[in-house]
């Protein structure tokens, strides 16, 4: 009798054991899969219904710059200190270069020149854990160190003489196709050939776990 209480014993501290340690698995699993909020464009050229663009944001890696495009895409934060709402919808692409990128977010003057942060006019380079290292990715506009604002740009080729200088923070999940479409609207100079305009633009309600960013980003 006291041989199968021992035993018995034994039993249930094993499974006590393993039950503790599934457990801990799985909470370290969790906490280890973060997710990144997923946004969009709808976009328009020459007035014509063209698609959408759908992005990942970086939040779990750069969650400064990350929160600062996603408010700027649901025009949340109100109005801003230019006296203009904060927000992409019915700005354009201003500046477009085949094989390179598509530039935007200049929704004060449209021109290159405007634009500004959900943070104030300028924020810092927060940091640059991604290269750009492939089409398609989302990366910040500046005019140097620590001037971040509104203005992004979407690359349409590897271009690694931007790393360390422009804040990659952004990915797209969908709608390449369309990238390229807006790119075949541009030129040497950057002057596109047809008015390409962000009409709508939000947030989606799903986000994506942040293994979906490559190790070679």
């Amino acid at each position: 009798m006291m041989k199968t209480k021992t035993i018995f014993a034994a039993f249930l501290i094993i499974a006590l054991f393993v039950g503790q340690t599934a457990c801990k698995t799985e909470k370290k699993s969790k906490m280890k899969k973060k997710t990144n909020p997923v946004v969009y464009f709808d976009i328009t050229i020459d007035g014509v219904e063209s698609g959408r663009i759908e992005f990942e944001l970086f939040a779990h890696k750069l969650p400064k710059t990350a929160e600062n495009f996603r408010a700027l895409c649901t025009g949340e934060k109100g109005i801003g200190k230019s006296g203009k709402p904060l927000h992409y919808k019915g700005s354009k692409f201003h500046r477009v270069i085949p094989n390179f990128m598509l530039q935007g977010g200049d929704f004060t003057h449209g021109t290159g020149v405007g634009g500004e942060s959900i943070y104030g006019f300028k924020f810092e380079d927060e940091a640059f854990p991604f290269k750009h290292s492939k089409p398609g990715l989302l990366s910040m506009a500046n005019s140097g160190p620590n001037t971040n604002g509104s203005q992004f740009f979407i690359t349409t080729v590897v271009t690694q003489w931007l790393d360390g200088k422009h804040v990659v923070f952004g990915q797209v999940l969908k709608g390449m196709s369309l990238v390229q479409k807006i790119e075949s609207k541009g030129s040497r100079s950057g002057k596109t050939s047809a008015e390409i305009l962000i009409s709508d633009c939000g947030q989606i309600e799903r986000n994506v776990e942040s293994e979906t960013v490559k190790k070679d980003l």
